[in-house]
């Protein structure tokens, strides 16, 4: 019989390979591990995020923050109306246009997305990381989003005078990574701004990209966006310092 050179790879990777078989079905306890895996996926898009423990983080970080909600109004209309988690409450857009301040260069945002989980673990972090990175760059206060998709990154940018918005964002959960964490970026945030405008530095987490990897990157782009004035397709992420990816 031959050898079943699939067990090589299977430390290299989370997937599920190399399960082996029981009769015609897979071992019982591949089974569970993917029910459980499933089952945290599912948690994590139901999961809420910690406004009162980030606000804490930020605290200590010295950032003050504000906490605005988009259209939806529960979860399972976030689930089923994605346009609506893309724009702002009218009491959110009210909230931000009497902050009043001075155009900024960058807009910090902390939203759940689809893993609230995701931002109440890596959020604090990675910016805890990043802002000794920025320091030469002017900051709004953090929004902290509810029930928020990508998008929502724009009409808060755009009211916050913001040249570049970042918004952290719980990424859509997968079987293997139910908490991972995405950043997007965009240069001169404006309603109606479509995904090509955007850069996206996805799977940050400890198992994935590295707080200390993605906040250099972040770094980067941020830098290159103002030096450049462009972001999205027209911006390419070629920094070469890869020591830290590994």
């Amino acid at each position: 019989m031959a050898k079943d050179l699939w067990h090589l790879l299977k430390q290299y990777t989370n997937a599920r390979i190399a399960m082996g078989r029981a009769g015609t079905s897979l071992p019982t306890q591949d089974i569970l591990q993917f029910r459980m895996a499933h089952s945290l996926a599912k948690d994590a898009i139901y999961s809420e995020i910690n406004t009162a423990g980030l606000e804490s983080g930020l605290k200590k970080l010295e950032l003050s923050s504000i906490t605005v909600k988009s259209q939806v109004a529960d979860r399972n209309d976030y689930l089923r109306n994605p346009d609506k988690g893309r724009a702002l409450h009218a009491s959110s857009q009210t909230a931000l246009e009497a902050l009043s301040r001075k155009p900024v260069d960058v807009c910090l945002i902390i939203a759940d997305g689809l893993s609230a989980n995701a931002v109440n673990i890596h959020a604090v972090p990675v910016l805890e990381l990043l802002l000794p990175q920025i320091a030469n760059m002017t900051l709004s206060p953090v929004v902290i989003a509810h029930n928020s998709r990508v998008a929502l990154s724009d009409p808060i940018g755009e009211l916050l005078h913001a040249r570049i918005a970042i918004i952290l964002i719980g990424e859509r959960p997968g079987l293997s990574s139910p908490n991972s964490m995405g950043a997007y970026l965009t240069y001169q945030p404006t309603s109606g701004n479509t995904d090509e405008k955007r850069n996206c530095v996805s799977n940050i987490q400890p198992e994935g990209l590295t707080y200390q990897a993605s906040a250099i990157k972040l770094s980067y782009l941020l830098n290159q966006m103002l030096v450049k004035q462009i972001s999205g397709v027209q911006l390419k992420d070629d920094h070469s310092d890869t020591s830290l990816l590994q």
